[in-house]
């Protein structure tokens, strides 16, 4: 299990995790864009949404850290564009610990499979602040 800070940009992710592997020496980060993701009928992409980062990610010091930037249509707000993100190999202690955060909290995703988890979900906590649960194979 781990938690690791989850960063999102408004159009210029691959400049700063680019900047950041440099910073902190590490090899070309790890990058998928919006356009390598399964395609999804509930969420339509144009060609220049399919160039924006949909995850990125480079390891600091032992603990991973995650980016993407935000896509057409969501709201992007300085100050407010970083989450949690909890990764568990153990489906029940994720669905206890979702289930638990959005009590009093907004759900962004609920707690469901994904091209890239078994199970992913997304809440703001009712303190605002973001919270996403991934469940980790393996």
């Amino acid at each position: 299990m781990s938690v690791s800070p989850y960063v999102n940009f408004n159009g210029n992710c691959r400049e700063a995790v680019e900047f950041y592997a440099r910073v902190f020496g590490k090899a070309a980060p790890r990058i998928m864009t919006f356009g390598e993701a399964p395609p999804n009928p509930a969420f339509t992409i144009d060609d220049s949404t399919k160039k924006l980062i949909m995850h990125a990610e480079i390891d600091v010091m032992g603990t991973p850290l995650m980016f993407s930037d935000v896509p057409p249509g969501m709201n992007f707000v300085i100050g407010n564009n970083i989450s949690i993100t909890v990764q568990s190999k153990n489906r029940e202690e994720l669905t206890r610990w979702f289930t638990a955060m959005k009590e009093g909290g907004n759900v962004v995703m609920e707690l469901a499979a994904q091209s890239w988890s078994k199970l992913y979900g997304f809440v703001h906590d009712k303190f605002a602040v973001g919270w996403q649960f991934n469940f980790v194979e393996g």
